[in-house]
C-alpha cells in the first residue's frame, strides 16, 4: 500500500510560498543508539555510498553500525550544546530559518504570503516533516533551497531525492523549486571574503598560510562525472582573488576522508603537518564549503587537525567560523532565496 502524508488531502493550498532551508542533518542524541540511527540513515543512502548492496549491507550492518556509533558520539558529545540538548548544526540551521523569516515581515504583503522552516536530509526534522509542516499552512509553492554552495550527488541529489519521495504520496502536490548551488555567485564569494577578512582581523596573531578546507570526497566520484570538485576549486579561486591572495598562501585542501577508497588531494590534515616541518608557525583554516558550523568545522579542523599542527611544530592555528546566521551568512541565503522566488514573491507595496 502507497503511504500517504500526514496532511489532509482536503486542505487547500493556496498562492502562498513556502521556504524550506534543508542542511545536511543531526542525531538527536548521543548515545550509542542515537548514533546508530543517524548513522543507519545516512550511510544506507544510496548517494552517500553506491557500492554494491550484496557488499555494503553486510559490512555497515555486521561491522560499522556495531563499532562507530560510540565513537562518533564521543565526537559529538565533545561539541554538544547541553543546554539545548542538540547539535550545532541544528541550533545554527533553526537561527538561519528565523533571521529569513523575519526578512520577510519587513513588507506586510510578504509577511502574509511566504513562510519559512527547516529540515535535514538525515535526522529531525525530516524533509517530509519540512514539507507537510509548509503544506499545513497553505503553501502551493515551494522553495526547497539545500545548504550546499557546491554541488554534489551525495548532498544536492541526495536532498532532490528525498523531497520527491516526500511529494510521491500525494495527490495535490505544490509546485517545486530547489535552488541550484551558488559557488560562484559574486553574493557568495562577498559574503566569504568579508567574514573572512573580519575573522583574520580579530585573531590574535598574523596567519602565514590561511587553507580553505573543503569537505573531500572519493576521486571515482569525480571520475563518474560528479562536479563537486571543480565546484570547490572553482570557489577557492575566487575567493582568493576577492582577498588579494597567492595560493601559495591561501591553498584548497579537502579533509574528512573515510574508508580506504582514494580520495580528492591535498589532505588537510597532511597540508598542516606537512606546513609544520617546513617551519610555518602560524596558520588560519576557513572552510568556505559549509553553511553552519557542524562536526567536520568544530571537532575535525577546530580540534583533530588542530592537533596535529601543534603537535608537528606549529604554534598558533585557529579555524574560523563558517557564514551561520552571521549577517554575512544572512546576506547569502537572502539573496539566494529572492532571487530563486522571481516570480512567485508577491508585488511589494509602494511606499
Amino acid at each position: 500500500m502507497t503511504k500517504t502524508s500526514s496532511v489532509s488531502a482536503a486542505e487547500p493550498l493556496t498562492q502562498r510560498i513556502g521556504v524550506l532551508l534543508i542542511n545536511l542533518g543531526t542525531p538527536e542524541a548521543t548515545d550509542y543508539w542515537s548514533m546508530r540511527r543517524y548513522l543507519r540513515e545516512f550511510l544506507s543512502d544510496r548517494r552517500v555510498v553506491d557500492a554494491p548492496r550484496l557488499i555494503w549491507l553486510p559490512v555497515l550492518h555486521g561491522i560499522i553500525l556495531t563499532t562507530r556509533p560510540g565513537a562518533s558520539g564521543r565526537r559529538y558529545a565533545g561539541i554538544w550544546d547541553k543546554k539545548l540538548d542538540e547539535s550545532p548544526l541544528k541550533t545554527i540551521t533553526r537561527a538561519q530559518c528565523g533571521e529569513l523569516a523575519a526578512h520577510f515581515t519587513e513588507n506586510a504583503v510578504e509577511a502574509e504570503n511566504i513562510r519559512v522552516d527547516f529540515a535535514m536530509r538525515y535526522g529531525k526534522p525530516s524533509i517530509a516533516e519540512g514539507i507537510d509542516a509548509l503544506l499545513r499552512q497553505g503553501c502551493g509553492r515551494i522553495l526547497a533551497v539545500p545548504l550546499y554552495p557546491q554541488y554534489a550527488a551525495a548532498t544536492t541529489a541526495s536532498v532532490a531525492d528525498k523531497i520527491f519521495e516526500a511529494l510521491m504520496a500525494r495527490r495535490w502536490q505544490p509546485a517545486l523549486r530547489i535552488a541550484p548551488p551558488y559557488y560562484d555567485e559574486p553574493f557568495y564569494i562577498d559574503a566569504l571574503a568579508r567574514s573572512a577578512r573580519r575573522a583574520i582581523a580579530d585573531l590574535s596573531f598574523e596567519p602565514e598560510v590561511i587553507l580553505q578546507s573543503f569537505h573531500g570526497v572519493p576521486k571515482a566520484v569525480v571520475e563518474k562525472g560528479d562536479p563537486y570538485y571543480d565546484h570547490c576549486l572553482e570557489t577557492g579561486r575566487l575567493l582568493r582573488d576577492a582577498l588579494g591572495l597567492e595560493e601559495a598562501y591561501c591553498p584548497t585542501t579537502f579533509q574528512s576522508r573515510f574508508g580506504r577508497a582514494e580520495w580528492v588531494g591535498p589532505a588537510t590534515d597532511a597540508t598542516v603537518k606537512r606546513l609544520a616541518a617546513e617551519g610555518v608557525k602560524k596558520i588560519a583554516v576557513f572552510m568556505p564549503g559549509f553553511a553552519a558550523d557542524c562536526l567536520e568545522t568544530l571537532e575535525e579542523v577546530g580540534g583533530e587537525i588542530r592537533d596535529i599542527f601543534l603537535k608537528a611544530g606549529g604554534e598558533a592555528y585557529a579555524a574560523l567560523p563558517c557564514l551561520n546566521a552571521s549577517a554575512e551568512g544572512m546576506d547569502v541565503i537572502t539573496a539566494l532565496v529572492r532571487r530563486e522566488l522571481g516570480g512567485w514573491l508577491p508585488a511589494r507595496e509602494k511606499p
